[in-house]
């Protein structure tokens, strides 16, 4: 499918006059193939980038993401692009995630320029919207990026732009790649008829893709130890995956909405309010007021305790043993061994690692025998509440940068994520941020290797899957909290209880620290005083009581009904 551009977008690319870098267009054209813009209006907006470029030729740039695919396509092939065709050098530089969000820090605690613009998580919204030391670019389009703003951007045509702006409704990040936290399930043991005869036999209902942590729970335990020889799968089978080193990456793992797959916090899109998945409740000015469940948050709640016992029981019992030491990169590539029947908790960023040829869950004919689908809900979960992550790593602009080097460096981020590179760049990273890219013919074809991710991004589904959203006052201080306690809780050496009570007095600690500094203004913390947790937990919302029955009835469906129902609703 070719979308075409208004006609005005297109007279505002073609006014400019002639052009110096017609030989670099002609010579990048071919690599920017499939598109969803006819090749004439991609050679136009390639022609406006070289003449709005202009001013800052020669000039040398520097900006910095996490290394993933989509990025070191970034870095590889875009920069080098952008350079030949704008004149302007840029300098991608490729770190660890955590490293993105140091150099941040520093920049915001020094003024000084580190990088000219940084791919940083969106996940760091409330932090830039309290703070205001990036450059919202709502008002920068209009205002002093005006003359470097590309018209035919198309901000309306993001999928994740709701993530990526304040209360205020203002931009002020910009997506560049984009993947959600996901089930994936082995489909080819899901419907062989021997497991599906056994599993009715064993717990009296189908075996499907599970609606609930009930049917969740049963399919891992009925697939671990099981004997799958009858399938040509040998060697030990596992019905989980999921890792728990004491780790930062231990913190994204619940960060990354394990809680609101567990229904801890409150109804909402893009975000629960007024509590959220971290448990963090605002009030109507947006303040964060509280995380324990004495200031009515939830991060100590019934739901986040049974949130984490399930995850350490899971892991105990149904997971490889060397999982409880495994970080994150590490635990990514095992269910791509063959090995594992199902993980609830499964980034889609892995899914150009699972379509290789010649790896045990890809068959003869480069088909995958997995699927993904949206995870399963807890028992506190509700109709209405987000049910998963969204990753969406954002261009993101510091005030402290020089006007001139924040142009270059604009031009650049839009220029990776403009409608002439973005299919392709998605066929690379398969890190969807368009709804042109989502829809274009080309991945309708590609879509039967993909295994469910094309039809996922194209459901009404993804609306209930976003990263971490707006109560969040301080990501980087409160972040690296959630590995340190909940790591006590995975180790064994204090209760989940235990361990959530000391992570929700810690937050408390760093809001009031922001509040007492004041250095977050009016939209900074505002913590309630403490009262009976009866209080809070006879409330309607969240905090929510403990339930009775923390193991409703399962329910599963089959993976190919739900995909019809997808395709039904849209």
């Amino acid at each position: 499918m070719t979308r075409l551009l208004s006609g005005a977008a297109v007279l505002a690319l073609t006014a400019g006059g002639a052009w110096a870098n017609e030989e670099a267009i002609a010579k990048w054209l071919p690599e920017f193939q499939p598109s969803a813009l006819s090749e004439a209006e991609q050679k136009a907006e390639l022609e406006w980038f070289a003449e709005a470029a202009k001013p800052f030729a020669g000039m040398s740039i520097n900006v910095v993401s996490e290394t993933i695919a989509t990025h070191e396509y970034e870095a590889n092939v875009l920069a080098r692009a952008f350079s030949e065709i704008t004149g302007i050098q840029v300098t991608h530089d490729l770190i660890g995630e955590g490293d993105v969000v140091e150099k941040l820090q520093t920049q915001m605690q020094t003024g000084q320029n580190v990088y000219d613009a940084y791919v940083n998580d969106s996940d760091l919204i409330g932090t830039h919207w309290r703070y205001q030391q990036v450059r919202n670019l709502t008002d920068w389009m209009a205002g002093e990026g005006a003359d470097v703003t590309l018209p035919s951007l198309d901000v309306a045509d993001f999928v994740g732009a709701s993530f990526t702006t304040g209360p205020d409704g203002k931009l002020y990040q910009l997506p560049t790649q984009q993947f959600a936290n996901l089930y994936w399930f082995r489909y080819d043991w899901f419907n062989d008829p021997k497991n599906q005869e056994d599993f009715r036999a064993a717990y009296g209902y189908d075996l499907g893709v599970p609606d609930n942590w009930s049917a969740y729970e049963d399919i891992a335990e009925f697939f671990t130890g099981r004997d799958l020889s009858h399938m040509g799968v040998e060697g030990e089978v596992y019905g989980h995956m999921d890792y728990g080193k004491k780790d930062p990456s231990l913190g994204w793992r619940f960060t990354d909405a394990w809680m609101s797959m567990a229904g801890m916090g409150d109804k909402g899109e893009p975000n629960g309010l007024p509590v959220d998945e971290w448990g963090i409740r605002v009030n109507e000015n947006s303040q964060p007021t509280g995380s324990c469940v004495a200031r009515g948050g939830a991060t100590n709640s019934p739901a986040a305790v049974y949130a984490i016992e399930k995850y350490i029981d899971w892991l105990t019992k149904y997971a490889p043993p060397a999982a409880a030491g495994m970080v994150f990169s590490e635990a990514g590539p095992v269910p791509a061994q063959g090995q594992v029947a199902q993980q609830m908790f499964w980034y889609t960023a892995f899914t150009a690692d699972m379509v290789k040829d010649g790896i045990p869950v890809v068959d003869e004919a480069g088909n995958p025998k997995w699927r993904m689908a949206p995870s399963p809900h807890g028992a506190y979960w509700e109709d209405g509440m987000k049910v998963g992550y969204q990753d969406a790593g954002s261009w993101t602009l510091m005030k402290s940068t020089p006007l001139d080097r924040a142009k270059a460096a604009w031009l650049y981020a839009q220029f990776t994520v403009s409608k002439t590179v973005d299919v392709k760049k998605s066929h690379t990273g398969l890190t969807f941020i368009r709804e042109s890219t989502i829809e274009h013919d080309s991945f309708t074809e590609r879509a039967p290797k993909l295994g469910g991710l094309v039809e996922f991004y194209r459901s009404p589904a993804r609306v209930r899957w976003s990263p971490t959203g707006t109560n969040v006052p301080d990501y980087p201080k409160l972040a690296q909290l959630w590995w340190q306690n909940i790591g006590d809780a995975s180790s064994g050496a204090k209760t989940a209880q235990e361990a959530l009570d000391a992570l929700c007095a810690a937050q408390e600690q760093v809001m009031s620290r922001l509040e007492r500094a004041g250095v977050q203004g009016d939209i900074g913390p505002k913590l309630n005083e403490e009262r009976d947790p009866e209080y809070w937990l006879s409330q309607p919302g969240s905090p929510k009581p403990k339930l009775d029955n923390e193991d409703p009835t399962p329910v599963t469906i089959g993976y190919d009904e739900l995909v019809k129902s997808w395709s039904e609703s849209n």
